[in-house]
């Protein structure tokens, strides 16, 4: 392979481009993803999954725990299997009962720690948990795929082929937290340790050990073992609703960390002055691939279904324009981007995330950016002249809306007193306005701007104007972090929470987005990512396709 340093890098793609709804709901995972850059990091220490404990009886319920060493510092998960009655069975966060549940351990659990886990765990937020447990989670079977698993093993012959297809995932998380949630660990435990200090490492740990469970546990139950492709093609699946979605808005200095690192990544491949004979191979296998990923993503949803049939139809097309002179021309990725405009926005994320990927030499070093300590700050001597032109220049997205119009303030964020999760009401049909979350960065905004005048500086101006402290610190924020805000307005009828959704789950690694309203969602997590003893090969499955 030729050396993957380019000249120079080409422009990043500008933020009111990137940062509008729409195009962060049609994101897919890439290189840069966390669940790849934690197993390269696991592959990197030829780290060794070992399970010490494996209690479960002939039902499949009891308990295993799960061992590894990662940066000097030892973990364990420990996964819990009880019976689940049916009436009990549901994504949906009210839920108080699992199939099983699960925590990652800081360190090796000794038999009075697995014994308080292994009766906490189950309770899940109703349980008293401590600062070595790292995360909490718990997970349904998808119980049709599971049972004919089994059966199917107990047969002495591999399950359908079609339906692993069409599930790809023996069970689905219902919540994976971290940070303190419930009284685990804060994030401050572990934020400096080799292989866990990137964003959401511990919790893609954990799912990645999940799923290394379900593969165990319907072998177990099965007497038989499943083959190698099948077990590789079934990831772990993941319901997820509005709870993540205001995290995004909450931590813009995040979001324009992991905004920043993958636009930065697409600007050095654009770079690229050209293309060796091993990269121009490698692309085509990767259409061919996506193509296939695409032929086997099927959702009852109608508006993702037409999505995905348009990418489907505009795939080919795009194929057709990667001939051997576009791609063996100068700066042959440039030339792909700058043509992307004539397909959906669907097609130009998928090609965006497709041309990352055989570049890992170059850009893999950029998830050292994506976390990051520092939160937005004040600063209380800039004139409010300098607020006023800072709003005049970036956002214009949200000064120009009619906040008194129905349609452009028909929602409202509240966090639901029973389960402490955030919801999303109508503000013109529901009850609870008056408990609403600042989730209206628009709205604030356009606030301040109204009463901005003369050269006072901020401090003085927010000494009579207090209200306006939030709506300060995004302005001045945004001056420096481009990628810190959503473009849209985040309490209008157009707006699709599901495109939060999407945009931070595409970070994680999520693919096979399912989206059962615009409020939540199911998708796939670690399908096609390798087994516990193959992490000599961690690094090649992205948009995975069933080889079974």
């Amino acid at each position: 392979m030729k050396d993957l340093v380019p000249d120079a890098a080409k422009p990043l793609r500008p933020p009111e481009t990137v940062m509008r709804l729409r195009r962060m709901g049609a994101a897919f995972p890439t290189r840069l993803s966390f669940l790849r850059t934690l197993l390269r990091a696991l592959a990197a220490e030829q780290v060794q999954v070992k399970r010490p404990v494996w209690q479960i009886d002939q039902n499949g319920y009891g308990h295993a725990v799960y061992t590894l060493r990662l940066g000097g510092f030892d973990y364990a998960l420990v996964a819990v299997s009880t019976p689940l009655a049916e009436d009990m069975r549901t994504d949906r966060v009210i839920a108080s009962a699992w199939d099983t549940s699960y925590v990652l351990y800081d360190g090796l659990p000794g038999a009075d720690e697995v014994a308080r886990i292994v009766a906490t765990a189950p309770k899940q937020e109703a349980g008293r948990f401590t600062a070595r447990d790292l995360v909490l989670s718990r997970a349904n079977k998808s119980v049709r795929l599971f049972d004919h698993v089994v059966e199917a093993l107990r047969a002495g012959r591999q399950p359908d082929p079609d339906m692993l297809r069409r599930t790809g995932y023996l069970m689905r998380t219902t919540a994976v937290y971290g940070n303190g949630k419930f009284g685990i660990a804060d994030r401050a435990r572990i934020a400096d340790r080799p292989g866990l200090s990137g964003p959401f490492m511990a919790e893609m740990l954990t799912v990645w050990l999940i799923r290394g469970f379900t593969h165990d546990l319907v072998e177990h139950l099965g007497g038989a073992a499943l083959s190698r492709p099948a077990k590789r093609h079934l990831g772990i699946g993941n319901a997820t609703g509005l709870g993540m979605a205001p995290f995004v808005v909450n931590h813009p200095l995040l979001l324009d960390a992991w905004m920043q690192a993958r636009e930065t990544a697409l600007a050095r491949v654009r770079a690229l002055p050209t293309l060796d004979a091993d990269q121009i191979a490698r692309i085509y296998d990767l259409v061919i691939r996506a193509a296939n990923h695409l032929a086997e993503w099927d959702v009852p949803d109608p508006v993702a279904a037409e999505r995905i049939a348009v990418m489907r139809q505009e795939w080919p097309e795009f194929a057709a324009t990667l001939t051997p002179e576009a791609l063996s021309g100068p700066e042959p990725i440039d030339r792909i981007m700058s043509d992307t405009d004539r397909w959906s926005v669907d097609t130009q994320e998928l090609i965006a995330a497709l041309v990352l990927e055989p570049f890992g030499d170059l850009i893999d070093g950029l998830t050292d950016c994506m976390a990051t300590p520092f939160e937005p700050q004040l600063d209380p001597k800039m004139s409010c002249q300098a607020v006023a032109d800072l709003i005049a220049a970036d956002w214009d997205w949200a000064c120009d809306v009619d906040y008194d119009r129905p349609d452009d303030c028909a929602r409202f964020w509240y966090v639901s007193e029973a389960k402490l999760e955030p919801r999303l009401g109508d503000r013109h049909a529901e009850p609870g306005a008056d408990l609403e979350t600042r989730l209206d960065i628009g709205r604030q905004v356009k606030a301040l701007a109204a009463d901005l005048s003369g050269a006072a500086p901020v401090g003085q101006f927010l000494a009579t104007h207090p209200q306006h402290r939030a709506a300060m610190r995004r302005v001045q924020t945004l001056a420096y972090h481009p990628y810190a805000e959503i473009r849209d307005n985040l309490i209008g009828t157009n707006c699709l929470p599901s495109d939060i959704l999407r945009c931070k789950l595409a970070f994680f690694g999520a693919a096979k987005f399912d989206p059962k309203s615009d409020r939540w969602t199911r998708i796939t997590l670690a399908q096609g990512a390798p087994l516990f003893d193959e992490l000599d090969n961690a690094d090649d499955w992205w948009l995975p396709t069933a080889a079974l």
